[in-house]
């Protein structure tokens, strides 16, 4: 329980930059720091610099802090939530335990359909990971689908209700304003995002600016109040290889960067999402144009997607994607599911996306020479030359599924023993017939290359 902060409840704000920026090491730092072995007066000092934050909402209280920026290991953020043709909180807990099991960093509940408060409040409860939301959707929900009946009003009751809930970050669709519509209409796919198509709509109706953008002051003095940190949505991130990098997506990039200025002045955490789909030769270019426009704030990325054409694969050719993206400096990567472009992802698509991200995340810790990151595979390596398949399965990110996989042909414990496995059988083990090579001509070997 983060008890600390009942000490702080006549402070104004209490949002980690705050803290960080009047020199204080508050107890959620010192755990990230011991987590991430740094010192903690970097993870501080990163804070209040803007390159990293700790989503932690002051009401989540049996949250357990965790960091995103680029001087801590690359994370990853899970996707679940209900739709309007399937929605039930059993699901979605369900689903928790799956990102917690399976180790997400962060979970996004994307709830557009059921008790959407019902849904968001059990499955904070249910989370000791920091829950983000995208506000919009309620919004939505609350003006009975009818996006022209968005009010300012209405929009800053539900973000407030949420972060009393225990959201502790949200994407708001703030960089997207009105002057952006004509590079859209140039487009192959338009606008892909749910959010941006909904802020599309609503100005396109009353031909007036953004209003996320407009009551953005309004919403940062919410998140300063109970320290939910912005995720500030593309809204324009692109939805195929033929709109990547295009002039709708930069400018809006540099819309956020802006933003980003104005939120740390009032102490509100920031990260930056980005694309989306994205072939691979552009993938490091975008890394460094968010870097320049918004000012070093961690870059969350959605893959990106390295090709169009994998539907029910697509874990896989974003995870890819995602993997170069964290080499070149994304903090923080949102899972893909094989569901995605096809359907409402279940509790094992989320299995399977969550693998496939992890995967890509520590592929890019150790691209990025991140102190200890390849000593688990130092140790996998030892386990596989020694036979030795129980540690193997321990150190695998899916020890069941990779258990699974050796079982289905060697099911006895006693191949648990077994010097090979059902690839080569006893008789074809490379890794035997090279033991045995060392054993018998080691010297010979070495001398060799004298």
């Amino acid at each position: 329980m983060r008890t600390w902060l009942d000490n702080h409840k006549n402070d104004k704000i209490r949002t980690q930059m705050y803290y960080a920026k009047q020199g204080i090491i508050t107890p959620d730092m010192e755990y990230v720091a011991k987590i991430e072995k740094l010192e903690p007066e970097l993870i501080r000092a990163e804070i209040e610099r803007g390159r990293l934050i700790i989503p932690a909402n002051v009401n989540h209280k049996h949250l357990v802090p965790m960091a995103i920026g680029i001087a801590s290991s690359c994370k990853i953020n899970a996707n679940i939530g209900s739709s309007a043709l399937a929605s039930n909180v059993e699901g979605e807990i369900e689903k928790v335990d799956v990102c917690l099991k399976y180790g997400a960093d962060t979970i996004m509940d994307l709830s557009t359909g059921g008790d959407l408060d019902m849904i968001r409040t059990a499955v904070i409860k249910h989370s000791t990971v920091p829950i983000g939301t995208v506000p919009i959707y309620q919004i939505l929900h609350d003006v009975k689908d009818k996006i022209e009946d968005l009010s300012i009003e209405v929009m800053l009751k539900v973000i407030e209700k949420q972060a009393q809930q225990g959201v502790s970050y949200f994407t708001i669709h703030a960089g997207f304003l009105l002057e952006f519509m004509p590079h859209v209409a140039k487009r192959k796919m338009g606008i892909v995002s749910r959010g941006g198509s909904l802020m599309a709509a609503w100005m396109m109706h009353y031909h007036r600016e953004n209003p996320f953008y407009e009551a953005f002051d309004e919403i940062l003095d919410i998140c300063a109040k109970y320290d939910v940190s912005l995720s500030l949505g593309d809204s324009l991130r692109p939805g195929c290889l033929a709109d990547a990098s295009d002039e709708a997506q930069l400018r809006e990039l540099k819309v956020l960067g802006e933003l980003t200025l104005r939120a740390w002045e009032k102490n509100v955490q920031v990260m930056i999402e980005g694309p989306g789909h994205v072939p691979l030769n552009q993938i490091e270019r975008n890394m460094k144009l968010e870097k320049e426009y918004c000012h070093e704030a961690p870059f969350y990325i959605l893959g990106p997607l390295t090709t169009d054409i994998a539907a029910g694969y697509d874990h896989i050719s974003s995870a890819i994607g995602a993997a170069v993206g964290g080499w070149h400096g994304a903090s923080m990567l949102c899972y893909v599911t094989p569901k995605e472009h096809l359907g409402l992802p279940n509790a094992e698509d989320v299995r399977n996306g969550i693998i496939a991200y992890k995967i890509a995340a520590h592929s890019a810790d150790i691209a990025r020479g991140r102190k200890g990151a390849r000593d688990i595979d130092d140790e996998m390596s030892d386990a596989r030359y020694g036979f030795d398949w129980n540690r193997q399965f321990e150190l695998c990110l899916d020890p069941e599924r990779a258990k699974e996989y050796h079982d289905e042909t060697l099911p006895q414990d006693v191949f648990k023993e077994a010097e090979f496995c059902s690839m080569c059988g006893p008789k074809f083990c490379s890794y035997k017939i090279t033991q045995k090579i060392v054993k018998e001509h080691g010297q010979a070997m070495l001398d060799i290359a004298n």
